[in-house]
């Protein structure tokens, strides 16, 4: 038997109106057209197997490996029930999900395969198998996404699998079913005034795709956790993909991308990308982190500077404040409290925001970030009081991005700002940047603003902003 070999990889959006809708959108229509041309492909290059690691299927225990040999169901997407149903029934190499169960453990990963009738094939591997093999003549195998795996586990998970591979002599194609930026619409858009939903999250969109483009794939694995940290994503749809398929790859940066199409789906970044194995040339393998090649079990899950401090020169700029600050509090929920797990603690006994009638109050919001309570720029000083360099743009973009959680958790979007009161700690050195980030963001929905100097904030933060907004109805 001949070995076995990675023939090709993509990058595939996860939502079903590809699949329902496509009609009603050109961008949608135009994804289509690109799975289309990545079915065709994957057809010339006469694989024989199709690997799907999806983020629609979370996993807690380990990761799970479905070995029905033919799982039959109707797909209904939680979200997007109103587009329809998509009926299924694929063609699963049961065999290869066993031995890559068994692969999985001998590297001392937690796994196990689920085989039984009406278990839900997710809606991300439902819409990559639809597509891209449609006439169910490729098997596949369908891997989750283990929401507390850290880079070393799905690095291994990416081993055990190519070591299959090789010894079943298969030509495979590797998938990973995922969105980019993942901030959907809160609200019903007609579809024809479909976009990505922050300009932010378009600009880090293009900046992956760049990469992709130029086949650097290793690049966004090492620049993913910066990443999410700037577009709010999940950690499952972040960066745990990019880190599966480049250990797929053998954590090169020199491979043959393009990207096929790149479109908005309900605002949130849609795209398909095709990765050759063939060397383009554009970069060095740069893969610095421990070449791991058995799990040991520690996942270091709680630790805080995990997805901030060990990336790039970007990310070290994310620090830790939770020894450098006031006792941090869980928010007030009382009347007509609004509360987020998506915001930061607050610093004292209230809430994010409040209801009164038609208008949300919101609290001072700053830029520290949920969980980690870490400064996006840094802080502006250290523990000592001791002046620290910092950026106002990371730190002003983060205020509105927070903002953004709070409202939407109301139900509502940051298009219902009324009214800003902004606090700046320096004036002088920080109006130029703030406002830049301003008209970026906020300038664009027009609220009034006023915006003050004052002596300091209560964290080691420059900029804080206080919001009233419209209320969405109740109705």
């Amino acid at each position: 038997m001949s070995t076995g070999e990675l023939v090709g990889s993509y990058i595939v959006p996860v939502h079903p109106h590809t699949v329902l809708a496509a009609d009603q959108n050109e961008g949608w229509a135009r994804l289509r057209d690109a799975f289309g041309e990545a079915a065709q492909r994957i057809k010339d290059s006469e694989a024989d197997l199709l690997i799907i690691y999806s983020t629609t299927w979370p996993s807690i225990i380990g990761h799970q490996i479905i070995a029905d040999p033919n799982p039959e169901w109707v797909m209904v997407d939680h979200d997007f029930h109103d587009l329809g149903s998509i009926p299924y029934s694929f063609n699963i190499d049961e065999q290869f999900a066993h031995a890559w169960n068994k692969a999985n453990q001998k590297r001392g990963l937690k796994s196990r395969t689920v085989a039984y009738h009406g278990f839900p094939i997710d809606v991300g591997s439902v819409v990559a198998l639809k597509l891209l093999n449609p006439d169910n003549a490729i098997p596949a195998v369908i891997v989750s996404s283990n929401v507390y795996a850290n880079r070393a586990e799905t690095t291994v998970l990416s081993k055990a699998c190519m070591d299959v591979v090789r010894a079943t002599g298969r030509k495979a194609v590797a998938v990973t079913a995922m969105s980019l930026s993942n901030r959907m619409f809160t609200k019903h858009i007609d579809p024809k005034d479909d976009k990505i939903h922050s300009l932010k999250d378009d600009e880090w969109n293009r900046k992956i795709l760049e990469f992709l483009s130029e086949g650097r794939l290793e690049d966004v694995g090492q620049l993913s956790r910066t990443i999410h940290q700037q577009i709010r994503v999940n950690k499952v749809v972040a960066f745990k993909p990019m880190w599966w398929l480049s250990g797929m790859n053998q954590n090169r940066n020199n491979l043959t991308g393009e990207v096929l199409a790149y479109e908005a789906v309900h605002g949130a970044g849609a795209a398909v990308v095709h990765l050759d194995p063939a060397e383009s040339g554009a970069g060095d393998k740069e893969y610095d982190e421990d070449d791991v090649e058995y799990f040991a079990g520690e996942r270091n899950v709680l630790d805080a500077q995990e997805t901030v401090d060990d990336v790039s020169e970007e990310a070290s700029k994310l620090r830790s404040v939770e020894t450098n600050g006031p006792e941090l509090w869980e928010p007030t929920d009382k009347g007509e409290s609004v509360n987020s797990q998506a915001a930061p603690k607050p610093v004292g006994a209230y809430p994010h925001a409040r209801r009164v009638g038609d208008l949300l109050y919101l609290s001072g919001v700053g830029p520290r970030q949920p969980g980690t309570n870490a400064i996006p720029g840094g802080p502006i000083h250290d523990s000592d009081g001791v002046a620290l360099d910092y950026d106002i743009k990371a730190q002003t973009h983060a205020v509105v991005e927070n903002i953004t959680r709070i409202l939407e958790e109301a139900g509502g979007s940051i298009e219902d700002v009324l009214d800003v009161t902004s606090f700046l700690v320096d004036m002088d050195r920080d109006f130029k940047g703030y406002n830049e980030v301003w008209a970026e963001t906020l300038g664009h929905v027009g609220p009034t603003r006023t915006t003050l100097a004052i002596r300091a904030l209560p964290t080691p933060i420059a900029v804080e902003m206080k919001v009233i907004a419209k209320a969405p109805s109740l109705e």
